[in-house]
This record gives structure tokens, sequence and C-alpha cells, in this order.
């Protein structure tokens, strides 16, 4: 569906919602014009700026986003960020986007990959396809590290933000396609965890949607209308330097593709233990 406004009006709203410094984060974006003032995904900067006044006031003050060692984002190059996931809404991947606009000099856009259904949506398709999501193709994949662009995904897909509250911090099936990309395309992986995100909004209970034929997995029943004020911990691990232990060619071998996301998901839950030892309680 078409966004009903066009990029100078996304600027005057993130100038009037973020001020300034949403502004300069669309002027300083590196960014590829496909040659029709978006590049060849839908992004756009000052869609991009937008996000960030939008996200930003979550981030800032509702969540109040603390970061861990955001020197581990690379400056430059292709990279991946690998995060576990929770959260019965994806808030989670919103404060990790924001972050790094917030860590990175000048500001680097992550482009989340998204789950297929997300291209779906209507409406919110398009605005998030401008702000940088990416559906999880592979041909999209590879463009944009052959670029040198900024992927951020989640290994566990939509099985970890609809887990139950009583598996809060435990990671479900860990995909390893990130690991084979990474391997293929020369890019290090840096692992992420995030703490607060599993308590912003418990599941009371949820409805199946595939049943009827829609792309959507289901319909949340959270405990709460809103995502509660928790307190969010971002923590940054080293990459994971896979580009430099192995050949590409080595991304068809399913061996090493496996051992390498293992190596990350336990990384992952290092950090995981690492911010809830860091965190005070849920919403200090």
């Amino acid at each position: 569906m078409h966004v009903p406004f066009p990029p100078a009006l996304a600027r005057a709203f993130a100038r009037a919602l973020g001020g300034d410094r949403a502004v300069r984060i669309a002027d300083d974006l590196a960014f590829e014009d496909a040659g029709h003032g978006y590049d060849a995904f839908g992004m756009h900067p000052d869609f991009v700026g937008l996000g960030d006044a939008l996200g930003g006031w979550l981030h800032d003050h509702w969540f109040r986003v603390t970061a861990y060692d955001a020197h581990h984002i690379p400056a430059d190059g292709p990279a991946i960020l690998a995060a576990n996931h929770s959260g019965t809404l994806p808030f989670d991947g919103v404060m990790l986007w924001a972050n790094v606009l917030r860590s990175t000099n000048p500001p680097r856009a992550p482009r989340p990959v998204a789950d297929y259904f997300v291209s779906t949506l209507p409406f919110v398709s398009t605005l998030f396809a401008r702000a940088g999501v990416i559906g999880g193709a592979r041909g999209n994949v590879r463009r944009l590290l052959e670029q040198g662009d900024l992927l951020m995904l989640f290994p566990e897909g939509e099985p970890g933000i609809g887990k139950p509250f009583s598996e809060r911090y435990r990671l479900q099936t860990w995909r390893k396609g990130h690991c084979e990309m990474a391997i293929r395309y020369r890019a290090p992986v840096v692992p992420v965890g995030i703490v607060g995100a599993e308590e912003q909004m418990p599941q009371l209970g949820r409805i199946p949607l595939r049943k009827l034929g829609l792309a959507v997995p289901f319909l949340p029943i959270p405990a709460t209308p809103v995502p509660l004020p928790v307190h969010y911990h971002v923590v940054y691990g080293e990459p994971l330097r896979f580009d430099r232990e192995f050949s590409p060619a080595q991304a068809d071998d399913p061996q090493i593709v496996s051992e390498a996301a293992s190596r990350v998901k336990q990384a992952v839950l290092a950090l995981i233990h690492r911010g809830l030892r860091e965190r005070r309680g849920v919403f200090a």
C-alpha cells in the first residue's frame, strides 16, 4: 500500500517530533540511491529520521535503554547483528534499531531482516521498508552484504517473540542461515543480548491465525494494553570473525555452519546473563 506522504513531509514530521537530531541523522546517513530517491528496497533517509524521532522517545524515556560495549558495532563494511527476540510485540527490534543509530557516528541504519509475513501487512510494511526493513529472502541479504550494509536479525524468529512468560530468557530454536551468509559474504557477526523485553508485555494467550489462511502467525492476547516501562539493557559482544576463519566455499558445509551458529547462540546467552546481572530490577 502506498504511503500517503512524501519524504519531504516525513522530514517535516521528523523535525517536529525529534528536532535537529532526527534531521541530522537523515542528512548524515550513508544511502544507496537507486535513482528514484529511494534505495533498491524502498528506504529513504528522511523516513529513517522520522523512525528515530518516533522510536527515540520510547528508547530514551519509556524503556530508558542502557547499552554496553556499543563500540563492537563495526563503523563500516558488511556485518550482522544477531540478537535474542521476545516481548509479544517487536519493540525489542525497534529499540535495537534506535540504539544502533545512537551508538554510531556517522550513524548506521541497521537493516532489520523481517519474517516473510511482515511484507503482507498493509501500510505498515511500506513504512517499515522506508525505514530500512527488508524481507528475509537470500537475494536481499546477499545484495546488502555485498554493498557493505549492517544487517539486524533475530535467529529465533517468530517463536522467540511468541514464547510464554514462563520461558523468558530461554532461547528458542536457533536458525543457522545468518552464519551461512556471514561466511559466504565475509561479514562478522556481532552477538547482542537484549534484557527487559521479556517482561514488557506478558501474554495471557494467543489466537492462531494461520489456520484461518492468514499470513500473520497469531494474534497475541497481552496482559497489558501497552508495553510496561521496563528498563532495557542491550549488551553488544565482540564480533565473531567467521570471515577470517573460513573461506566463502565453506558456507556450503552444514557442519561448519551449524557449529558457527552454535557459537553465536552461546555468545548471545552469555550476553543475556551479563545483562541480567547488570540490572537492579525489571524497572530500575
